[in-house]
């Protein structure tokens, strides 16, 4: 396999890593008409159009609008039947995901001043949320964990689900991890017009305050445009993974983790910093003598080829600060002592410390979300989390008191700007 190798100190490092790290999305401008089709159509045909487009893309002729929605027993259903290997699975991943969760709440909180003024921050959940989930053979019920139960922590009023069905196929671990998020209402439509309904409404399916989960191209581009109608979570790229690694950790274990986010498409990231050059020597061997027994090892081999390194730096500080400019998705921390280079750490959407943290526990039961900006958007984004599911009020009650005195910096201000509507506001106050 040939995996780029580079070193920091090369004249031209800075614009290869530039060049390495570039991802933009081609427009593709037949797949944004057809989005904008698809939304127009379902905001104005609503329910009779997202059965339509249900019928042609996932190949699911249902009968009424009514026969979108899959009844609370069915949900049930799949997780009572589940083996109970996968069931005590899904029940300890979601205890832990919950109970990280928890601390993230965010609670009101009040002052009042010298002159009796109250100032504050009310703090509420939203009242309702939709929850898109892929379908299809790549279902992902650890999807439905991460985006589900921090809502619920959160206390929305209404979870509501969109999972596609393709030929009627319903993937039973979806299914049972919907029943145990606590998701309150689920329909069997996706793609662009799932997006539309959620965001605008129809008879059938209500309208959202916001639109979280993955999914594809045109998913992607649906909750683009739907933003403004409603909000979204985030627009996500392709997985990212990359690696600190002091030379001392078994390159094996180092080549899986690279393996493990370049597994997921040809677009996928993983990058690897260490300053031992040795050790770069041995996780590329380690990555050749591993391939050939994994499933998806054409994926690999393509994600590593196009888009993967392995960098040879100075020093960990120098890693670390080229960290901070890729600012990654998911970094792993495989150092003795990782907590004491987490003050030079700024930029990554989740670190995992030590060498026994594999990203994939993070992927699935750690409890930390793993819905995590990607695309260099580490810098200004953050995970997944309570906070995006609780909105926030300012608070103002002004004492008679205050009034006068804020009454008159008010005014004063106002008049300034030539808003006398303003000033006279805060005037009539002061008697």
């Amino acid at each position: 396999m040939n995996i780029r190798k580079l070193s920091s100190r090369a004249g031209d490092f800075a614009a290869t890593l530039d060049k390495l790290l570039a991802f933009e999305e081609t427009a593709d401008e037949k797949l944004e008409a057809t989005v904008a089709a698809i939304l127009a159509d379902v905001k104005k045909r609503g329910d009779e159009a997202v059965l339509e487009y249900t019928r042609k893309f996932d190949r699911l002729p249902l009968a009424s609008a009514g026969a979108m929605e899959l009844p609370k027993s069915e949900l049930k259903a799949a997780f009572d039947g589940l083996p109970s290997e996968q069931r005590i699975a899904l029940e300890q991943a979601a205890r832990r995901v919950t109970a990280y969760h928890q601390k993230q709440v965010q609670a009101s909180w009040s002052y009042t001043d010298e002159d009796g003024t109250l100032l504050g921050q009310q703090v509420t959940p939203l009242d309702r949320v939709g929850l898109y989930v892929p379908g299809g053979k790549a279902a992902y019920p650890s999807s439905v964990l991460m985006n589900a139960l921090p809502a619920k922590v959160a206390g929305v009023g209404e979870l509501i689900m969109v999972v596609p069905t393709p030929d009627g196929v319903k993937n039973q671990l979806v299914l049972a991890a919907a029943h145990l998020s606590g998701v309150d209402r689920v329909f069997t439509i996706g793609g662009a017009q799932a997006v539309a309904a959620l965001a605008y409404g129809t008879a059938t399916i209500p309208r959202v305050d916001k639109i979280v989960g993955p999914g594809n191209a045109y998913v992607a581009s649906a909750k683009r445009r739907v933003f403004g109608a409603c909000g979204i979570d985030m627009i996500a790229g392709p997985s990212e993974i990359l690696v600190i690694c002091d030379g001392k950790t078994d390159p094996d274990w180092i080549a899986m983790d690279l393996f493990s986010q370049a597994e997921h498409d040809e677009l996928a990231q993983a990058i690897l910093l260490s300053p031992d050059a040795a050790f770069i020597e041995a996780v590329a061997a380690s990555a050749d003598k591993l391939l050939e027994q994994m499933p998806r090892k054409d994926i690999i081999r393509t994600a590593l080829e196009s888009r993967g390194a392995l960098i040879h730096v100075a020093d960990m500080d120098e890693a670390c600060a080229i960290s901070n400019r890729i600012a990654p998705e998911h970094l792993e921390l495989s150092v003795e002592d990782p907590q004491a280079w987490l003050p030079k750490l700024k930029h990554a959407g989740a670190i995992f410390m030590g060498r026994y943290t594999s990203e994939s526990l993070g992927d699935y039961c750690a409890g930390p979300n793993h819905v995590l900006p990607t695309s260099g958007t580490a810098r200004f984004s953050s995970p997944l989390g309570v906070y995006d599911f609780q909105k926030r009020s300012s608070l103002i009650q002004v004492s008679a008191q205050g009034s006068r005195k804020l009454g008159e910096i008010a005014a004063t201000l106002a008049t300034g700007e030539g808003l006398q509507a303003h000033a006279q506001s805060a005037l009539y106050r002061l008697g």
